[in-house]
């Protein structure tokens, strides 16, 4: 497969001579997927450009830290420490580069928006900067499908040509609307060509939110709920595939300018697929149950919002990925799938490693994350636990022990609702009681006065 993948960017390109190229975001996600793919091809000089590290910190017992260690060996690449919100140390990397990649971090601090916003904004002012300063020519960038999707309303194979929201409801989104923009509006000024890709929903090898919370989820058994219908259809990217679009990108832009630079590009596997048969497969792979319990898309927007409210009352922080809770809610139930045509005839874009591979690499990857491969491949399962014979079987059993989950569910938030009106409402039994009884009566003066007839 591999083989086979750089072939198809070599026969894209058609060039030549050695290239430069900078990575920045070189050691994230899809940053490490990239600088592998470009190693694997030949002919790329590779500087790898990131703010996570001021060492390379690398695991020769991965095969993508492996690779990279041997080009730094050769001199093939090299690591480089660089601050986004310092221009001159972009500068200076970016400097005789041909190309430059740009991918921001992933692990931000939601909870932070001056550091997100200084990030990913002003990152993407101080890079088009230095780029120009440098006098690169080419400079792709990594932005997301996000950018047209406020969970308002279904996409169903959106086109480049698709509105964008007038509000965003993410704030890390509505950011990354901001610096696609910049990038956008960069081209041709300087001398320096732009182009933005939009993958949707990428995943692969590696990947530190989507994958790691499906299997917290299903550890703690909140991962057999659906949410919605569960009909709703999705566009995935594998992060080869991503790789692959940027490197289409790259050497495009230096042939058919017209048609690419200043543009933008959604990349997706080209094969739609129900979010949930998605979900259930990774879930399956890990050894997992599959969701099969559908429960209304406002009853759990209701508990994500009690949810976050008790976890900012005391103090906590409710999550610590990317996106909102709201914004997954909004995903998980959604139709949101887009039309690849202008990718694949302006860029040349095509698949390299179709979805079905994807997902089994993808789940091999995360082995460690599995049902059996934690404290639970110790137990002996034919044995009853000793929760199991201290509950028995009755109903109590069956609520505490997750065998009714429907009961379970609206007893948890019965609970979480008289945890939020007692200890947060500043309501007492006795206030409680008196509100009840008041409701009550009103109820029996309308029914009282009310004609018999009705």
């Amino acid at each position: 497969m591999a083989e086979k993948a750089a072939a198809s960017d070599v026969a894209r390109g058609g060039w030549s001579e050695t290239r430069t190229c900078v990575v920045l975001g070189g050691r994230g996600f899809i940053g490490r997927t990239l600088v592998n793919r470009l190693l694997r091809l030949g002919g790329w000089i590779v500087r790898v450009a990131d703010s996570s590290s001021h060492s390379l910190l690398l695991d020769t017992s991965s095969g993508l830290d492996s690779l990279l260690s041997d080009a730094i060996s050769s001199g093939q690449a090299t690591f480089c420490h660089v601050d986004v919100l310092d221009t001159s140390q972009i500068v200076k990397v970016t400097t005789g580069a041909d190309v430059v990649f740009y991918m921001e971090p992933t692990d931000l601090d939601t909870h932070d928006f001056s550091n997100c916003y200084v990030i990913i904004v002003q990152g993407a002012k101080n890079v088009i900067n230095a780029c120009q300063e440098s006098k690169v020519k080419r400079l792709v960038y990594n932005s997301s499908a996000d950018v047209v999707f406020d969970g308002s309303q279904d996409i169903l194979n959106g086109d480049e040509s698709f509105a964008y929201p007038g509000k965003f409801k993410d704030m890390t989104v509505d950011l990354k609307f901001q610096a696609e923009g910049l990038i956008r509006l960069a081209n041709n000024i300087g001398g320096l060509q732009t182009c933005v890709l939009r993958p949707s929903n990428v995943f692969g090898p590696g990947e530190t939110q989507f994958v790691p919370l499906l299997a917290n989820l299903a550890k703690f058994g909140l991962a057999k709920f659906i949410t919605g219908s569960g009909g709703n259809m999705s566009d995935f990217t594998y992060v080869e595939n991503v790789a692959h679009a940027h490197i289409c990108a790259a050497e495009t832009m230096d042939s058919w300018v017209v048609s690419v630079a200043g543009k933008a590009f959604f990349i997706t596997n080209l094969e739609p697929i129900m979010f949930w048969e998605f979900i259930s497969l990774i879930l399956e792979g890990l050894g997992y149950q599959r969701p099969f319990i559908k429960v209304p898309t406002w009853m759990v927007s209701y508990v994500v919002i009690l949810s976050q409210y008790i976890h900012d009352k005391l103090g906590y922080r409710m999550y610590k990925y990317s996106v909102s809770p709201h914004y997954i809610v909004q995903l998980a139930s959604r139709n949101r799938t887009f039309d690849c045509s202008a990718a694949q005839k302006h860029l040349g874009y095509s698949l390299v490693v179709s979805l079905e591979d994807g997902i089994k690499s993808t789940v091999a990857s995360f082995s460690h994350l599995s049902k059996y491969s934690s404290f639970m491949r110790f137990g002996n399962f034919d044995e009853q636990s000793k929760a199991e014979k201290l509950l028995g079987s009755g109903i109590v059993a069956d609520v505490l022990l997750w065998r009714d989950e429907r009961r379970t569910f609206m007893c948890f938030l019965i609970l979480a609702l008289a945890f939020y009106w007692f200890f947060f409402c500043g309501k007492t039994f006795t206030s409680s009681a008196a509100q009840l009884l008041l409701l009550v009566t009103a109820i029996l003066y309308g029914y009282g006065i009310l004609a018999s007839d009705m």
